[in-house]
């Protein structure tokens, strides 16, 4: 199965599509049945909504078994330790995993926290360090592994919380040992570059990594994972479907060149 940087087609003008899929609350073999989901990769999420829900390892290598599509795993550093997460990704590799996307899962609330922990043994570039180096063959105690894992380590941005600073942040990831980036929906692609000149001057040089671009299919009561401009919500008001919205979206995204989108 091929890794996430193996299918980025920005230099040759084809678009490449990350998908994202939400597990199941269920171990129903039979509920995450997709026949007609068509993406490059399939991106499982991690416990969305910080509900119960399938793990996302498990789940993007039953969907790999089931539709023999390139998948990727989303893993969380909110809910495990380093002993846990780092044994969690060498059974990935034993389940054929190659593609893991590092978050720090959205924060508990104090009505959660009555009923669960936060761990939060490492931050995400942490994390990403932390596969980087068992990539090399050691784990968090500095001790050999019997064979280094191989994975292809994906890292998040979200635009919305400050170009600046989400640009600096991207410095470090990329210094951790991230591979690729995936983003928060974005609906100006003026921000897309804008984002690449800050790392420019954060960096000292470009970002060479592929970014994955969110492009959301807007609901009119569904959830929304970034700020929408007063423009688009009037038109989702209105009703105008969320799916020519986003055809319109991408459009504008091909014109600009970002021709790598996660959706």
């Amino acid at each position: 199965m091929a890794k996430v940087t193996d299918r980025c087609f920005e230099a040759t003008g084809h678009s490449a599509f990350i998908c994202d899929f939400s597990p199941p609350r269920t171990g129903d073999p039979q509920s995450f049945a997709q026949p007609n989901l068509d993406a490059n990769f399939i991106s499982v999420a991690y416990n969305p909504g910080r509900a119960v829900r399938v793990n996302s390892a498990m789940l993007a290598a039953a969907i790999k078994g089931e539709t023999r599509k390139d998948v990727l795993f989303t893993l969380a550093t909110r809910d495990m330790n380093k002993l846990a997460l780092e044994s969690l990704l060498l059974g990935g590799q034993i389940l054929g995993l190659d593609n893991v996307v590092v978050v720090q899962g959205d924060p508990f609330t104090q009505r959660d926290l009555d009923r669960v922990k936060d761990v939060s043994d490492f931050t995400p570039t942490q994390m990403i360090s932390a596969i980087a180096a068992m990539n090399l063959g050691t784990d968090y105690r500095e001790g050999q592994l019997r064979s280094p894992t191989d994975y292809c380590v994906g890292a998040t941005l979200d635009l919305g919380r400050g170009i600046e600073a989400e640009a600096q942040l991207a410095h470090r990831k990329v210094q951790a040992g991230a591979h690729f980036f995936i983003s928060q929906p974005i609906f100006d692609v003026d921000e897309a570059s804008l984002f690449r000149e800050a790392f420019k001057a954060a960096a000292g040089h470009d970002l060479e990594l592929p970014v994955f671009f969110g492009l959301q299919v807007l609901e009119q009561d569904g959830i929304i994972f970034s700020s929408v401009p007063e423009t688009v919500r009037q038109e989702l008001e209105q009703g105008r479907p969320g799916v020519e919205i986003a055809l319109e979206l991408f459009q504008r995204f091909q014109q600009a060149g970002l021709h790598n989108i996660y959706l």
